[in-house]
């Protein structure tokens, strides 16, 4: 199973939602994969490995098909292991884009370690440029991690309106998992209101679970380690512990996990 975190908006917690995850599934004994896709490393960085550091990395995979095993690395979250990114990935499309069949590379890569592991979760870059298409084009289905916000609100209804327009594009028609709030806060009366409107809009697609503002989670990723080694009792992990269920609920319920 292949799941993939994206939206067209970045800031709206795609890293933190997708390395955390990872954690939950870990914890649950599935054999867990996180695929760094993202410019910004910030996954890797966020699991304690810094974005520099020599040695085979997803962009080596991806242009000049070193083999996906050489830029896997263990973590040190439970049944966890990260296939790394680079920073280097920044200026990645255009070389990318003139390979054989670019869309679908990566699904190339990752289907044998299918093998391997129970899930695959991919951080993708913000936006809808070739490495979010070739996310979409291997993921079975796929979370769009957004914010109580107006210009969030406006890029998720974007982001969809541009799954529409690529739909030619994406192959292997994965499914909406489900929209996961993050950076909540309820204390104002404006994310009440903007709660209430897309709830109403996209109904039971949208999790149950809130992920709360917590200062703790930014500290975590920080820190190079996961909400719940750094601070379990937080409301951050507390949610994060719900939110993961709900995933796998959701996935189980598909028959995909």
């Amino acid at each position: 199973m292949i799941l993939s975190f994206v939206n067209v908006k970045g800031g709206v917690g795609k890293t933190t939602t997708a390395v955390n995850l990872a954690a939950v599934f870990g914890a649950a004994r599935l054999k867990t994969l996180l695929v760094d896709l993202d410019p910004q490393a910030s996954a890797t960085y966020a699991l304690g490995f810094p974005a520099e550091s020599r040695g085979t990395k997803l962009k080596d995979v991806l242009l000049d098909d070193a083999p996906p095993t050489e830029a896997i690395v263990e973590t040190n979250v439970k049944n966890v292991d990260l296939l790394r990114g680079d920073l280097g990935m920044a200026a990645a499309d255009l070389s990318l884009a003139r390979k054989k069949d670019p869309a679908t590379r990566l699904a190339k890569v990752l289907e044998p370690l299918e093998e391997t592991y129970h899930a695959i979760l991919v951080d993708s870059p913000a936006g809808l440029s070739l490495l979010s298409l070739m996310s979409l084009n291997a993921c079975s289905a796929f979370v769009v991690p957004t914010t109580p916000h107006h210009l969030a609100l406006d890029a998720l209804e974007r982001f969809f309106d541009g799954l529409k327009a690529l739909k030619a594009d994406i192959q292997k028609t994965p499914r909406l998992l489900g929209v996961a709030l993050t950076m909540v806060d309820r204390r104002t009366n404006l994310a009440e209101e903007l709660i209430a409107e897309l709830r109403e809009e996209y109904g039971p697609q949208v999790f149950r679970t809130e992920i709360p503002v917590n200062v703790r989670l930014a500290e975590a990723s920080g820190y190079g380690t996961t909400i719940f080694d750094y601070e379990p009792g937080s409301s951050g992990a507390t949610a994060y512990r719900r939110l993961g269920a709900e995933v796998l609920r959701r996935l189980r319920e598909k028959k995909l996990v």
